[in-house]
């Protein structure tokens, strides 16, 4: 009686009290149905309808048999019983094998033949894609895997053929051969929202059909070269990997793929792939096992809010050029180091990491437009998109003998801590430049903001500076007050800098 009594009397205190901090002005008044969308989810119902459809994947690889081993002997060296969760531990986490690795004992009085034997290589998940058994999990699951399992949740097992896998993405499909399977719906990541609630199912150290939950922490995170992350505070941990991130609706929003980690387990920072990227991968591996990607050959930089305002570009954006790969379409097109790209095909640039996914979803062969940021203005560039490839080794630079220019020791030069001398053609033909200054020497100033001997000077506050003399009439026209703006190349490296001149 003394309970029911005082959880009546604390509900209608509650009441009161929001009632009187309401008037106060404390609380927002809400409406029941924005107070019954605040209340705890039940996953139950969710569970039920989409469990059918995840499955657990190992993978078995074939290895050499060595010397020492103690066949039928559990869990001792070289029995090749090894815990699955553990080899996915040490091999996804630590880059290395779990310490113990099989080992085959000498036969006495026999010759010594090669052999393989199979064994455990990892545990991961993954999810049915259609009722024809396509499965869909990460790319490094099913890395270098001899044979790959799938287990149902029905405990059904079937051997599975990789029909492709992408380590840039990290998505893989592979196949089995069943029909009538249960299948996930795939949800529009664009409609998902930040505080919403999510639900992953996988097989984390091997526990089959587990089920945590959670909400999304962050969307468009940059973790990687082509993929922005959706970010969740969901429990995940090695085998999840390959898993399915679910919305409320029973929709696959995600592919549960990396954590951020100190010890190796969860710390309440879990990283999926977006589904409508991984479908994109999925349907190039299913057409031709493979993916095609499009490059445009720059290397690219982030650009300051410092080094924006300063050159006229206003705030912060696009992705700034550090250099063009010799003979690439960036090249062809007339891209230059120090250049900024601001738009691809018209589509802003608002981080460096946005053009490689947009040239990466590019067809190579499509005739597309750069916009670029130079000299104080945009201009734009057609490229054709390429193919993209293995990075090809720098070339070594040519040493040419060829006489010293003088220095120049200016007055402009001088405020800004700098010496100078004009270029050879020697060395533009090698920079593939048409003109710009050598600092001989940097102090004050310029060495304070990392300048050094050798650096090559191509513009000073959106002045393309070819030589010696236009390079002390652009200095001279900088405003004293301000930091002036100085783009150099290093190498095949392009950067900008911003020196406030001595008075």
């Amino acid at each position: 009686m003394m309970r029911k009594f005082e959880a009546k009397h604390f509900r209608t205190f509650l009441t009161a009290g929001a009632m009187a901090l309401t008037m106060a002005g404390t609380f927002l008044p809400v409406s029941s149905a924005t107070a019954q969308t605040r209340t705890l989810p039940d996953f139950t119902d969710l569970v039920d309808q989409v469990g059918p459809a995840v499955v657990n994947i190992r993978t078995i690889e074939k290895v050499a048999q060595r010397e020492g081993a103690m066949p039928g002997v559990p869990g001792a060296p070289g029995s090749g019983e090894m815990d699955e969760e553990m080899q996915e531990f040490f091999r996804r986490f630590f880059g290395q094998p779990l310490p113990g690795a099989p080992r085959q004992s000498p036969r006495p009085n026999r010759p010594q033949q090669p052999s393989e034997e199979s064994r455990p290589r990892g545990v991961g998940s993954g999810f049915i894609l259609s009722p024809d058994g396509f499965v869909m999990t990460n790319a490094h699951v099913v890395e270098d895997a001899s044979e790959v399992l799938v287990t149902l949740p029905d405990k059904r097992e079937f051997k599975a053929k990789i029909i492709g896998a992408d380590k840039r993405t990290d998505v893989a499909v592979v196949k089995i051969e069943a029909t009538g399977l249960p299948f996930l719906k795939v949800g529009d990541v664009s409609k998902l929202r930040v505080g919403e609630w999510v639900m992953a199912i996988g097989s984390p150290f091997g526990l089959e059909n587990t089920v945590t939950a959670g909400i999304v922490s962050a969307k468009q995170r940059d973790t990687g070269d082509y993929l922005p992350f959706i970010q969740t505070d969901v429990a995940i941990n090695p085998g999840n990997s390959g898993g399915p991130l679910i919305n409320m609706r029973g929709e696959v929003v995600g592919i549960n793929s990396q954590i951020y980690s100190r010890s190796g387990g969860f710390m309440g920072i879990s990283f999926s792939i977006p589904i409508d990227e991984a479908i994109r991968v999925s349907e190039q591996l299913r057409t031709s096992g493979r993916v095609s990607r499009g490059r445009i050959g720059v290397q690219i930089d982030q650009v300051s809010k410092e080094v924006a305002e300063s050159i006229g570009l206003g705030r912060a954006q696009g992705a700034l050029v550090r250099s063009v790969e010799a003979g690439s379409p960036g090249e062809k097109a007339g891209v230059e180091a120090g250049d900024i790209i601001i738009k691809f095909d018209g589509k802003a640039i608002e981080r460096p990491s946005d053009l490689p996914r947009l040239v990466g979803n590019t067809k190579p062969g499509t005739r597309s437009v750069l916009t670029v940021f130079r000299r104080g203005a945009p201009r734009d560039l057609n490229v054709t998109v390429a193919e993209i490839e293995a990075d090809k080794p720098t070339r070594p630079a040519v040493e040419r003998e060829e006489p010293t220019p003088k220095s120049s020791a200016s007055a402009a030069a001088k405020s800004l801590g700098l010496a100078v001398s004009e270029l050879t053609e020697a060395q533009k033909k090698e920079l593939k430049v048409r003109g710009g200054v050598k600092i001989d020497a940097a102090t004050d100033a310029a060495a304070r903001v990392g300048l050094r001997e050798g650096d090559v000077i191509l513009a000073v506050g959106n002045v393309e500076v070819g030589s010696v003399k236009e390079f002390d009439a652009a200095v001279s026209k900088a405003d004293k007050a301000k930091p002036v703006s100085v783009l150099f190349r290093r190498g095949d490296w392009a950067q900008y800098v911003l020196i406030r001149p001595a008075r």
